[in-house]
């Protein structure tokens, strides 16, 4: 079959089959395809004839193919041969970070998450020596499954012919532009961007994120100077690998789903050159109708409707009946112990419900380390905000790399209280074990273990079986979930409650 040939239709691989022409450039045509034995969408691309790096686009996309990090887009398939050459790869469906700017500038935490997690995507990328060299807005995609995927590593860089002495300067450059684009809405290039305005210039030089829109943190515009920026450095240390600004914004919150939905945007062909990207949504579901009252027929019914009828007059007198008896008996024993006792009942009740009570302090506890454990995000847990989070370092197993028991965060109530249970918000990685301590001392010695799960994630809530009192709560994993081929336990949200003061 004559790559000239090829069009929509077309079985490739006796399995995919080309629906959509989505983009055609120098000889290269990517396509929406069906993998009919899995029924899922696929992103194919063919090559002409006349295209001149069809080995180099095929080696890429089979060492890309590889890659295991979710964050990246997956390569099914690679093939060359005389008659036809194609690459399949994962279909991706979300919002650029161009769609994303579409309405002006990211909150700066969300536009530093969402870099933080394409930053630690490349950097495996790069362990495997592969890289990416040409990131734009495009490639950075916020999925419908509220995941971060990162489109095109290696195959892009090899279908438009890149190359470079240095990668990894190149990709963390690349990541400085994408970080500066959330933060401002503007691309620091010399010319507009997937419609996203050029970024203003001083002095020859392009202006620093906190230059261009106010209310950005000094920390990310630090970390953006160095990625990207070397005129306003002023002798700081370059960002020089995607490793490096991944460990630069290693302490922001992760990306989490925006709770309202973004306004519908036009249906955008493609934005990587080598992965299909659909960012056309499924419109919102219609409001469930309103319960309508239920008939019940009466045509053909009208001896069984009489009965009826009589039935419930009698009913409605017995009732009535009773009440008056009930009423006269209580006005006769005014005083009766069970009245009384009544009375006191509703009060007893709602005295008795846990309440919610607000930790005066959350501080990172590595009693068997170095005394703290991100100290500077253990307050997110206790902010109200579930987009927010604190996790522990890293480590190279799930028993804390075999250095310590356990590490954890630490709540300081203000004063000794009874303590009816700790409802956690973890993170959805399966593989955590969890302790709850309480004690009346910041000391591991001093705090008591009243309960305990295995195998945790997301809301868990830990209820110790008898009273538990103390001024102090700690959340102590001695276990610790995988993610992405690293191991850390992660807090989003702590709620303690307590029937009330000690």
């Amino acid at each position: 079959m004559s790559t000239s040939a090829v069009e929509p239709g077309t079985r490739l691989a006796e399995r995919f089959r080309l629906e959509d022409r989505v983009t055609e450039s120098d000889g290269a045509t990517l396509w929406k395809a069906i993998d009919e034995i899995l029924a899922r969408p696929v992103a194919v691309h063919t090559f002409a004839p006349e295209f001149p790096r069809v080995q180099e686009v095929v080696t890429a996309a089979r060492a890309a193919s590889r890659l295991t990090d979710p964050r990246l887009t997956q390569v099914f398939d690679a093939a060359q041969d005389d008659d036809y050459s194609y690459v399949v790869s994962e279909w991706v469906t979300g919002d650029t970070l161009a769609d994303l700017l579409a309405a002006g500038p990211l909150d700066p935490e969300r536009a530093a998450g969402l870099v933080a997690e394409a930053a630690e995507a490349l950097a495996h990328a790069h362990e495997s020596d592969l890289h990416h060299l040409c990131l734009r807005p495009a490639h950075l995609v916020w999925t419908t499954g509220n995941t971060v995927k990162v489109l095109g590593v290696a195959v892009d860089a090899a279908l438009a012919g890149l190359t470079t002495d240095q990668p990894a300067l190149d990709d963390a450059e690349g990541l400085g532009r994408l970080l500066y684009a959330g933060l401002t809405g503007h691309w620091p290039g010399d010319e507009e961007e997937h419609g996203l305005p050029a970024a203003p210039m001083n002095d020859g030089h392009f202006c620093t994120p906190r230059q261009v829109t106010a209310g950005v943190p000094s920390y990310l515009e630090t970390v953006t100077v160095r990625a990207c920026l070397p005129e306003a450095r002023r002798g700081q240390s370059p960002l020089a690998s995607p490793a490096e600004v991944a460990e630069a914004l290693s302490g922001v919150a992760r990306p989490m789903p925006i709770p309202s939905a973004y306004p519908s945007p036009p249906a955008v062909s493609s934005s990587s050159n080598s992965e299909g990207l659909d960012t056309e949504r499924r419109p919102a579901p219609p409001p469930p109708r309103p319960a309508m009252p239920h008939h019940v027929p009466s045509h053909g019914g009208g001896v069984l409707n009489r009965v009826l009828m009589t039935v419930v007059v009698l009913l409605v007198i017995a009732a009535v009946g009773v009440g008056a008896w009930t009423i006269g008996r209580s006005l006769g024993s005014p005083s009766t112990p069970e009245a009384a006792d009544s009375s006191t009942t509703p009060s007893a009740t709602a005295s008795s419900q846990p309440q919610t009570v607000k930790a005066q302090e959350a501080s990172g506890f590595d009693p068997l380390g170095d005394r703290e454990e991100k100290q500077e995000l253990a307050h997110l847990t206790v902010d109200g905000k579930p987009g927010t989070f604190w996790k522990t370092d890293n480590y190279n197993s799930a028993e804390l790399g075999n250095l310590k028991d356990g590490v954890g965060l630490l709540l300081d109530m203000g004063k000794p209280m009874q303590i009816s249970d700790v409802v956690a918000t973890l993170a959805d990685a399966p593989g955590a074990s969890v302790e709850l301590k309480v004690g009346n001392k910041p000391e591991l010695t001093s705090l008591k273990t009243v309960a305990r799960a295995k195998d945790a994630s997301g809301k868990v809530t830990l209820a110790p079986d008898q009273a538990a009192t103390g001024q102090y709560v700690l959340i102590w994993f001695t276990r610790l979930p995988a993610d992405a081929g690293k191991f850390h336990g992660t807090i989003y949200e702590v709620v303690v409650h307590s029937p009330g003061s000690a």
